[in-house]
């Protein structure tokens, strides 16, 4: 891509008063060949050869597959069967994970930022991708910028850089000011020239993507990196000491030494494990994005089933995003036909209105695009923002230019004043109140004052709709004990009476943001106490949601307005609106396409039953890990013949791992995660496994003292593979619960599996099992019946540890 220059051939910059008319469609053509083009990938999925590459070049598979070669060369097909299953697990990994990919790319351009640019003279929205070298585009609030730029036009613009410089206060952007990629507006409109794209841009030389983000830790796969690092240690030396062992110290051929040496070695790798794990993940991506829920990062699938505490925003969560205007009562004696006309002008002064005035425009039809305001701004307005609290413009009409301000009452007047009482009874309904004032005499817009003795004129009421699916969402949350926050920028008692409407427990005791103690911990006690707070500045937010996680919680946020983005970006989990602000959906991991509130519970159960079903699976795949170790050092101390070849262990793990985990892998599963992964999966595995390897070897040692003669091998590995089984087969009814009809079949079904084995004369001959005689194939279901108690012991026992 050719470089970005800042100062190279841009769009020209406009004499005062005049409107940047663009790029020319030639000039974008131009600009496009030369590769001077926002090239920054979507963060939405990897690419095919990422996948195809995670998943082939593994540690693990190069392992097994240097030991598919060998027994290729060496033993019959039947004892390469482990590599035709890696081929296929291998397979299915990629072709689940380029149908997760599928699917977030599809979703990704649905809720992908469409910024508005300005080409010949006229605007148009384009993708982020499509940005060019020298492109003026234009900005408004919540809208996140893209690229880096200089700013042409500005029209109170306010821009939040704290993601990308750590500055707490939104900068005053002025013409000729910088603008970085990464950072968002909060109040105000504006146009500038784009100055640097693609990997050149700020945030992208950053991270590499759009913004600086912080990725979504997975402790699930962190966990299993951890683990497989142990195993490739304590497998290495064990292998090398079983190898060493059949080809050395008993003097059987070649063949059938190095066929029994690889039968110990493969059982130890845990293949599977990491090939699930990508399947759980992609298969919740799919089934979420029928939700039409695009999850940003594949990890946040995991951490959403370990949330306990949901902070919620009011407004586009709790209630609709649009208001109507209900009422308006003038005070003091002001005139109606005069406010009316001032919040007509106030209408117009807005080139991107909000919501509320939104309303107020339809409430005035003077105040509508194309209508003629009875007064126009003699200045450039103050634009409303969260952290103000209100919007403020001085306005030319009668005597001399007057300063209005709209905005909360409890904000723009002082504790004790009266009109606050007939606000406080309109809040107690659930109705949002604001108030139009007049500021004092010889006050600008932009006077730091503005508010100090405002003079009331109007109340202006607005009713919010709920989402009728919002009671069934919270009454599922506390169902699944699910702390539930509300956490909005209104005031505290309309947000009391709108949640109470709802059945959120708590609501009666609404606690206003700013009486919260300064010092962490106060305010973690208290935020851990209430339920719903009231106006609640956008740094509050996010200082609630660290509060929350101080005390040991996983949180939640969702919400769909630029105060909420602070708070989004440091929750453990993000959850934006799709009809929310350009800056919410970019820092969001998890965005609801359709703004529906309903189907956050349907996210929520997805990420429990994916990383639920996970940690039980894994400990089928550590079992047999943990006794393919032990059963090799039992092997090399004893100095005996290993018991198993290949194909042996190819078919238990078929029957007591691999399918068997793969259904119990997709199945419901609404239990909360648990921290500490790799303790919980340990905790049974590791005593586990050291009953079922001992079980095994007693068996075996018991059938080698039994058997002579020729078939005296084949008898000792049949009987060891019968006891072996049986113990699996337990094992795998202990994951399997609680039990489900299916479930119920599922054990039995491999129970017949393997029985079928044991009887046809052609499935004996090819896995080279015959149980010969009646005593020790009892004796090796008795060794099974004592070892499968244990294992319930430990299993109950570690459960217990569990829940303390």
């Amino acid at each position: 891509m050719a470089p970005n220059h800042p100062g190279g051939e841009l769009a020209p910059v406009p004499p005062d008063g005049r409107r940047a008319r663009g790029l020319t469609a030639a000039q974008v053509a131009e600009r496009t060949a030369r590769g001077e083009v926002n090239d920054v990938p979507l963060r939405s999925s990897r690419s095919t050869a990422d996948i195809v590459r995670a998943n082939v070049l593994t540690r693990f598979n190069a392992i097994i597959g240097v030991l598919w070669l060998v027994m290729l060369v060496v033993a019959p097909v039947q004892d390469s069967l482990f590599g035709y299953v890696i081929l296929a697990n291998t397979g299915i990994g990629i072709l689940q994970e380029l149908r997760a990919k599928k699917t977030l790319d599809s979703l990704a351009v649905v809720g992908e930022a469409r910024p508005t640019v300005r080409r010949d003279g006229a605007t148009e929205r384009i993708s982020t991708a499509g940005l060019v070298l020298g492109d003026v585009i234009e900005i408004g609030p919540g809208e996140k910028i893209a690229v880096d730029g200089r700013c042409l036009e500005a029209d109170g613009l306010e821009v939040d850089e704290s993601l990308l410089t750590g500055e707490p206060e939104p900068a005053v952007k002025q013409p000729g000011d910088e603008l970085l990629s990464g950072s968002f507006v909060v109040a105000g409109t504006g146009a500038f020239t784009a100055t640097k794209v693609g990997r050149e841009a700020y945030a992208a030389r950053l991270t590499e993507e759009a913004s600086r983000f912080t990725l979504v830790h997975s402790e699930l796969r962190s966990g299993v990196s951890v683990i497989l690092k142990y195993v490739a240690w304590m497998m290495v030396p064990t292998a090398l000491a079983l190898a060493v062992s059949q080809l050395v110290a008993y003097g059987r051929d070649f063949k059938g030494s190095v066929a029994r040496a690889v039968g110990g070695i493969v059982p130890m790798v845990p293949e599977g494990l990491v090939l699930l794990t990508s399947v759980a993940f992609a298969i919740g991506v799919i089934r979420l994005g029928r939700h039409r829920c695009l999850v940003q990062e594949l990890p946040a699938i995991e951490g959403l089933a370990r949330v306990d505490t949901v902070c919620l925003d009011k407004t586009g969560t709790l209630t609709e995003g649009g208001v109507s205007v209900t009422e308006l009562r003038t005070l003091d004696g002001s005139d109606e036909r005069e406010v009316r006309a001032v919040l007509a002008a106030l209408g117009g002064t807005d080139p991107r209105p909000n919501a509320s005035l939104r309303a107020i425009i339809e409430a005035f039809p003077e105040a509508r695009p194309g209508g003629r305001p009875p007064a126009g701004p003699a200045a450039p307005v103050l634009p409303f923002s969260s952290a103000r609290g209100y919007s403020a413009a001085t306005l030319d009409g009668g005597e001399a230019p007057r300063t209005w301000l709209l905005g909360a009452p409890d904000v723009l007047l002082p504790a004790a004043h009266p009109q606050l009482a007939a606000a406080a009874r309109l809040d107690e309904q659930g109705l949002r109140v604001l108030l139009l004032a007049r500021a004092a005499r010889g006050r600008g817009a932009h006077d730091p004052d503005v508010a100090a003795g405002a003079r009331p004129a109007a109340l202006v009421v607005l009713e919010q709709r709920l989402r009728p699916d919002a009671p069934d969402v919270l009454r599922y949350f506390v169902a699944e004990r699910v702390g539930t926050k509300v956490l909005s920028g209104d005031n505290a008692v309309s947000v009391g009476a709108v949640a109470a409407r709802l059945g959120l427990p708590g609501a009666e005791d609404p606690l206003d943001a700013r009486t919260l103690p300064d010092d962490p911990d106060g305010m973690a006690e208290a935020v851990e106490r209430g339920t719903v707070f009231g106006r609640v500045a956008p740094r509050q937010k996010q200082a609630m949601v660290g509060a929350l996680q101080s005390r040991g919680h996983v949180v939640a946020m969702t919400g769909d307005g630029v105060n909420d983005v602070l708070a989004l970006k440091d929750a453990d989990i993000g959850v934006s609106m799709g009809s929310g602000s350009e800056a919410t959906r970019a820092v969001a991991q998890v965005v609801l396409l359709d703004d529906s509130f309903a189907a956050l519970p349907a996210v929520v159960a997805e990420g429990r039953r994916v990383i639920g079903n996970i940690t039980r699976v894994a400990t089928l795949f550590l079992l047999k890990t943990v006794y393919s170790v032990l059963l090799a050092v039992l092997v090399v101390l004893f100095r005996v013949e290993y018991p198993f070849l290949p194909r042996h262990l190819t078919l238990l793990a078929t029957l007591t791992i691999g399918v068997p985990a793969f259904l119990l892998a997709l199945a419901p599963n609404t239990e909360r995660a648990r921290p500490h992964f790799v303790r919980q999966v340990m905790r049974y595995a590791l005593p586990g496994g050291v009953l079922m390897g001992a079980a095994t070897f007693a068996t075996y040692m018991l059938a080698r003292g039994h058997y002579t003669g020729p078939g005296a091998l084949t008898a000792e590995t049949s009987a060891a593979t019968l006891t072996l089984f049986l113990v699996s087969l337990w094992v795998l009814a202990i994951v399997a619960r609680p039990y489900t009809w299916w479930r119920i079949c599922l054990v039995p079904a491999m129970g017949l599996c393997f029985l079928l084995v044991l009887t046809v004369p052609e499935l004996q001959r090819f896995f080279a099992l015959k149980l010969i005689g009646m005593a020790v194939p009892w004796a090796a279901v008795a060794v099974a019946v004592v070892a499968s108690a244990g294992l319930e012991l430990v299993w109950r026992r570690a459960g217990r540890r569990a829940t303390v």
